[in-house]
This record gives C-alpha cells, sequence and structure tokens, in this order.
C-alpha cells in the first residue's frame, strides 16, 4: 500500500509561511505533498521553498506550456488522496464555491474528485461577512471538510476568530481523515479518555489546581482517533484548541468529569489521563473569602469521586482495557504499581514528575513507564506525540486480543 498524498494549494495570506512547516510534519507523518502556489502566496513563500520541503515540483501557472500540454490541472486534481487549501482565503473559498476558475489553483479544485479540506485565514470582519459565512455553507454543503479557523490576534492588528489553523492542527484533520477512510485497526472501538486538570472553587475568585496542561491526552485521543477509533474526550480546564474528530466534553471539576465519564460509558477502553484533584472544599460559598475573617486557614476538605478506580471496579460495561496515569515525585514506579492494584486498572503509565525531572508537568516530552501484570518497561525520553503514538498501537493491539481481566466481584 503506497503512502497517502495531498495536493496542498497555498493562498496568499500572512499563514501562507505556516504552509512550509504544515509540508514538513506531513512527511514526518508519512504522508506525501505536492504544492500549488497562488501568484498572491507567492508574495509571502516562493515556489523554491514549497519545491524544497515537498521534494516535488511546485506548480504555479495554469498556462505553463509544458503542464497543460498534458491538461495538468486535471491531472493534478486527481493525483492525490486529498486537496488541502491552507491557507483558505475568503477570495479562494469564493471561487470555489460559486465554480469560478481562472487560475491554477480554482481550475485544480474545480476538476477535482477528490474530497477537499479547507483551513481558513482571514481578517474577522472579512470571516464574519455574510458572503463568506454563504459560501462556507454552500462548501459544507457540497462535501468540503473544516480545520479552524481559530480564534487569536491577526496580522492587522485586530483579535477574533480568523487564524489559520495550526501546521499540527491541520496534520491531525489530514491524519484523522485517512485513518477514517482507511478503517484503521480500533475502527469501531469507542474509547474514552480523560485529560487536563480539575479546578474545585474555593470561592468565586479562587480554585485548587494543579499543573498539568492536558499536553499528553490530547495527544493520545488524536493517536487513538487515527487509529480509526470512536473518541470521547473529557477534559478539564486547557489552553489547548479543541481536537478535531473526536467527541469532546468540557468540564471543570472532578465531579464533572465524574458525570461526563459515566454518560459516555459505555466503552471498550478508558484512559484516565486526567489529573484530578483528590479533594475540594467541604463547603461551596457564594462570596469571596475575606482574609479579615480568617482567610482560607481553616477550610474543611471532602474527597472527590475516584474516577479511575470507580471505571476499573465496574461490575456491568467495565471496559475491556483501563489504562491509569501516575503521576509520582519519588519511588516513581513502586508508587505506580501500588496504584495499579489499588484502582484496579489494566495498566498504569507512570512518570517522574519532580522538580528536576526532566520531564515534568508542562513540558513538551514525556518519559513514561508503562506497568501491566506482565511487568514494567521503561521508555525512553520522546515527544509526547510520540509517547501517545506508541500507546495507541499497544492499546490496538491489546484490544484486538483476549479480555484482560474480569470485572471487579
Amino acid at each position: 500500500m503506497t503512502d497517502p498524498s495531498i495536493l496542498l494549494i497555498i493562498g496568499g495570506g500572512v499563514a501562507a509561511y505556516k504552509s512550509l512547516e504544515l509540508i514538513r510534519e506531513l512527511k514526518r507523518r508519512g504522508v506525501a505533498a505536492r504544492g500549488i502556489l497562488t501568484k498572491a502566496g507567492a508574495e509571502f513563500v516562493t515556489p523554491l521553498s514549497v519545491a524544497s520541503l515537498s521534494g516535488e515540483k511546485c506548480y504555479t501557472d495554469l498556462f505553463d506550456l509544458t503542464d497543460e500540454a498534458e491538461m495538468g490541472h486535471i491531472e493534478l486534481s486527481r493525483s492525490a488522496d486529498l486537496l488541502v487549501v491552507a491557507p483558505a482565503t475568503a477570495d479562494l473559498m469564493a471561487k470555489a464555491a460559486n465554480g469560478l476558475a481562472n487560475d491554477l489553483a480554482s481550475t485544480t479544485l474545480l476538476a477535482t474528485d477528490k474530497p477537499v479540506l479547507y483551513a481558513p485565514a482571514m481578517n474577522v470582519r472579512m470571516w464574519a461577512h455574510p458572503a463568506t459565512q454563504r459560501n462556507l455553507k454552500t462548501l459544507k454543503s457540497d462535501g468540503a471538510l473544516l480545520v479552524g479557523p481559530n480564534e487569536g490576534d491577526m496580522a492587522c492588528g485586530e483579535f477574533g476568530p480568523g487564524r489559520m489553523a495550526e501546521p499540527m492542527e491541520i496534520a491531525d484533520a489530514v491524519e484523522a481523515y485517512f485513518a477514517s477512510a482507511a478503517g484503521g485497526p480500533l475502527n469501531g472501538k469507542r474509547i474514552l479518555i480523560t485529560a487536563g486538570p480539575t479546578h474545585e472553587a474555593l470561592d468565586p475568585v479562587r480554585y485548587i489546581a494543579n499543573r498539568s496542561t492536558g499536553k499528553q491526552g490530547y495527544a493520545i485521543a488524536a493517536a487513538l482517533r487515527n487509529l480509526g477509533a470512536d473518541v470521547v474526550l473529557v477534559s478539564g480546564p486547557t489552553t489547548i484548541p479543541d481536537p478535531k474528530g473526536v467527541e469532546f466534553i468540557r468540564v471543570e471539576t472532578a465531579r464533572q468529569m465524574m458525570d461526563a465519564c459515566e454518560k459516555a460509558l459505555p466503552a471498550d477502553c478508558a484512559v484516565c489521563c486526567a489529573a484530578v484533584a483528590d479533594y475540594r472544599p467541604a463547603i461551596e460559598t457564594e462570596h469571596k473569602i475575606k482574609k479579615e475573617r480568617g482567610g482560607l486557614t481553616n477550610i474543611p476538605v471532602t474527597e472527590n469521586p475516584d474516577i479511575l478506580k470507580t471505571i476499573s471496579q465496574l461490575k456491568d460495561g467495565r471496559p475491556k482495557l483501563v489504562v491509569g496515569f501516575a503521576a509520582e515525585t519519588d519511588d516513581v514506579l513502586c508508587h505506580a504499581e501500588v496504584k495499579r492494584k489499588r484502582k484496579g486498572c489494566d495498566w498504569i503509565v507512570a512518570n517522574d514528575v519532580s522538580p528536576g525531572a526532566h520531564c515534568a508537568m508542562g513540558g513538551g516530552k514525556n518519559s513514561i513507564i508503562l506497568i501491566t501484570d506482565k511487568g514494567d518497561e521503561a521508555w525512553p525520553e520522546m515527544p509526547k506525540e510520540e509517547v501517545a503514538r506508541r500507546l495507541a498501537d499497544r492499546i490496538a493491539r491489546a484490544l484486538s486480543g483476549p479480555t484482560l481481566v474480569k470485572a471487579a466481584e
């Protein structure tokens, strides 16, 4: 089976520079890319840059005598498995929605028989304009796929929706499309994942939390999605964009997370990656606690629900595989193994989050120990995305085998 390939159409916008990183990221994931650079896009990046990174000729001219002698725009439009327009400017989207074809990019979009993924990028007012929204509705009704736009600062100095999705997000969307089209090893499997911290309110302005960013849990959700799983991600508060191609549930407290997880069951697998607060204040107040009245020194606390233990010890509807996480600061292996047995889960993913550790919470890398009833396996330090891919592969293999354990008596 040949590697999947895309045809990348680069429109004229400041975000065009991100398309170069997108080519690099897709190549790293085994997805080949060939580029079409519009005349406006060439004001921001060069054909040489696109060709150098993709390893393929970059196409720019509809009336290239050599290419068009062989009806190049027709061949290009059907040579790839997926077309990606990034940045998808208001002009390109308008042309595609209305069937206009006066340059190589728009002609290729009109001639293609392959799905098209748009990554819009434009000024916030242009994005909100009724004409753009009409065009977007038309493109969606024609079967177009969409990633972004994100909200944030614009090159023009304004703030709002219109920023092109980041290269990693677009690559995730591309990978998710191919996984869905191919029917991966987890096709038909439902997997529940928790990620991020929980916030437990002390009063209307303060809360108990921890340093979890959710990066590892989100990466695992994406990796499992890319293997074809039907993923439900229950996340505490994070600053990470909502992942594409998964059922996403945003919560704040441990009790809310527990409730969301129970509603998401049954599932074939549960991956409890969230750093759930063990305790919450026993008293809820609608008013800010004042220092002059004793402050926070005597607030009683009560235990939060234990999500991992609850799911692991279900008598009916227990997932075939339950994976927990253990963030430890000392005696990592010992504490994690004790936790696995105490909770009743099948696997524990343990890591050292002590202040001096290289992979403390918030970083982009992780070094884990995977603990099962067959023993422990230390993985070297690697990007969290790679940890996620390896773990997703192990989960896929486990779910294709016999039941691991019986439900708790």
